[in-house]
């Protein structure tokens, strides 16, 4: 009986012992579930969202096409294009003048651009052109605010002998003629220099290439030819041409 009595005392407690065991892997299983399931949660769930970052892309600026210089439907007569000259009022405009003779085509293969000597330049009458087109301002009463000029020697030669004012090179109005990589952001510049200008009535006198000229208003002048601009706020436009010096 005493025998049979420690047996089933071992029983229960062979019993309870298995259950505590059961129950601690059972816990332990719970406890690796749970920590499974919230690394797969972080992996899973999106990131906080973040400030994007500021682009170091610049921001292309308009290009030259974006500012037209639009024809007037009808293109002013010489004569009516001086009096506009002569009588600006409250409008900005500018003459776009090809520089006087210089015979040839292009530049020398040897061309710098501080070297008049390895430039073509100004003939005889060419530069009598160039002292014929400033009188005729004068002769008109052309009251001139500014003289911008190409720093090329034609050009420059051109805006000294019309002596209109002090001449100051510009290197937007530089031709472009044997590298065009640079005739949209000479051309912008221009464009852009004038719309800035546009409260500023009065007359500016841009001595420059045809190159330049066609690039802006899409006209072939010839030498000592000028086409005129009128600025405003809202745009350009190509009132008209005349040889100022016939």
């Amino acid at each position: 009986m005493r025998t049979r009595s420690l047996q089933l005392r071992y029983l229960l407690f062979g019993l309870l012992a298995v259950g505590l065991l059961t129950g601690c892997v059972t816990r332990s299983s719970e406890s690796d579930l749970a920590a499974g399931a919230s690394e797969s949660a972080a992996l899973t769930e999106p990131p906080e969202p973040h400030a994007a970052a500021p682009s170091d892309t610049p921001v292309r600026p308009a290009d030259a096409q974006s500012i037209t210089v639009t024809a007037a439907p009808t293109p002013l007569t010489p004569e009516a294009l001086w009096q506009q000259l002569q009588q600006p009022g409250e409008t900005l405009y500018v003459v776009l003048l090809r520089h006087a003779l210089a015979p040839g085509t292009g530049d020398p293969a040897n061309f710098q651009l501080g070297d008049c000597s390895t430039q073509r330049n100004l003939s005889a009458e060419g530069r009598a052109q160039a002292a014929a087109i400033g009188q005729a301002f004068r002769d008109r009463g052309v009251a001139v605010q500014q003289v911008l000029s190409s720093q090329w020697c034609r050009c420059l030669a051109t805006a000294e002998l019309m002596n209109l004012g002090d001449v100051t090179p510009e290197p937007a109005l530089n031709s472009f003629f044997r590298d065009r990589r640079t005739a949209e952001a000479q051309t912008l510049a221009v464009k852009q220099s004038l719309l800035t200008q546009a409260e500023r009535p009065g007359v500016i006198v841009m001595v420059t290439h045809q190159v330049n000229i066609t690039g802006l208003t899409g006209i072939v002048p010839r030498s000592g030819e000028a086409v005129v601009v009128q600025v405003a706020e809202t745009g350009l436009t190509q009132i008209g041409q005349f040889l100022p010096a016939p």
